[in-house]
């Protein structure tokens, strides 16, 4: 197991990753679970995320991890509000929007496999689409970030769109198109919509899961096994007392595109090296740089020095986990300390497996 610290900050990381095959024709709904085996019945959660809710792509780049979660929390019992961007807004870490209009836009047509999954919640898992517009959103109409749908949600738009007066009581963002770890933990969107939530004081839970062996595509097997993964893990937090608004968790999960079995859960920091990098290439000897995202190969400045790391521990196969926070004031330590112990105890004992 990796070397443990005991310092607060202990957290995890994020990076973006990619998925495997498009799958042509989407997954049968899963039926809805007998009461006894719905252990977040009561509970008012937000989903929120990076890629959109638009899900239309074929590399299931652009939101379907969210309709997977989805799909896997209301089978749990939980009410289940979606508010997200409208387009892709990966790599927008906690920016928000000083000016102008958003539009919440209500999606009527959900993807064909998951327009039955909430129908028995009482709010019947509505999915908001925010863009930035005097009116509705189009095709070409610019987004809302991650930061600026949760923010909205907590101050109006759930009570607004939902009626949900008070709560919601966690905000879960995910499940991203990639892993999110090391370096990349500071450009997350998915992670920018984590600490949102927790700085305005709702628990929040961050998921990212992997692409394929070739960083591609985005499988769906990955997704659905780490939603089903997902609602199982938030469930023992609530079990245990565990829903904090004192830091963010983490939840990182391996490719299983190919059969293999995630293996535990390891607790976990942010590396300190990366696995993916920004290159600008100059295009010509004008003034133009054309952005270009590129593989580390684990020399230089994308080494890893930490044993305990998220990246190393997700590549071997590890479902990895890591408190974040919004304070970024070096060497101070927050409440909650023994919060944070008690989350690292239950994740190497008591969570649930693959």
């Amino acid at each position: 197991m990796p070397t443990r610290t005991t310092a607060l900050t202990a957290a995890a990381a994020l990076i973006a990753g990619l998925g495997t095959t498009a799958y042509a024709t989407p997954p049968s709904p899963t039926p809805p679970a007998p009461a006894a085996a719905r252990p977040l019945a009561g509970m008012r959660i937000l989903i929120s995320n990076d890629d959109s809710m638009q899900a239309a792509k074929a590399s299931n780049s652009d939101g379907l991890g969210l309709y997977e979660l989805r799909r896997a929390i209301c089978a749990a019992g939980a009410d289940v509000v979606v508010m997200a961007p409208w387009q892709v807004q990966s790599g927008r870490g906690t920016a928000v929007t000083n000016g102008g209009v958003l539009h919440v836009q209500q999606r009527t047509e959900l993807p064909a496999a998951y327009r039955g999954d909430c129908s028995g919640a009482p709010s019947g898992g509505r999915v908001y689409g925010v863009c930035l517009a005097d009116g509705p959103c189009g095709p070409d109409t610019p987004s809302a970030t991650p930061a600026d749908t949760v923010k909205l949600a907590l101050r109006g738009g759930l009570a607004a769109k939902a009626g949900w007066t008070e709560g919601p009581d966690l905000v879960l963002t995910g499940i991203n198109s990639g892993w999110n770890v090391s370096a990349s933990v500071n450009d997350s969107g998915t992670v920018g919509a984590a600490v949102a939530a927790i700085d305005a004081g709702v628990p929040a839970v961050a998921f990212s899961s992997s692409g394929d062996r070739d960083f591609t595509s985005f499988p769906l097997v990955n997704y659905r096994a780490h939603a089903e993964f997902g609602a199982r893990f938030v469930a023992g937090l609530k079990e245990k007392g565990l829903l904090t608004d004192e830091f963010a968790v983490k939840v990182d999960y391996p490719d299983v595109s190919e059969g293999q079995r995630a293996r535990p859960p390891v607790w976990t920091r942010v590396g300190d090296g990366a696995v993916a990098f920004h290159a600008y290439e100059q295009q010509g000897a004008g003034d133009a740089f054309r952005i270009v995202l590129g593989l580390c190969d684990g020399t230089g400045e994308c080494a890893e020095t930490r044993r305990d790391a998220d990246s190393t521990w997700v590549q071997r196969g590890h479902i990895t986990v890591a408190p974040l926070t919004w304070d970024r004031t070096y060497g101070t330590s927050v409440e909650g300390r023994g919060e944070l112990r008690r989350l690292e105890r239950y994740v190497e004992r008591d969570a649930p497996r693959s």
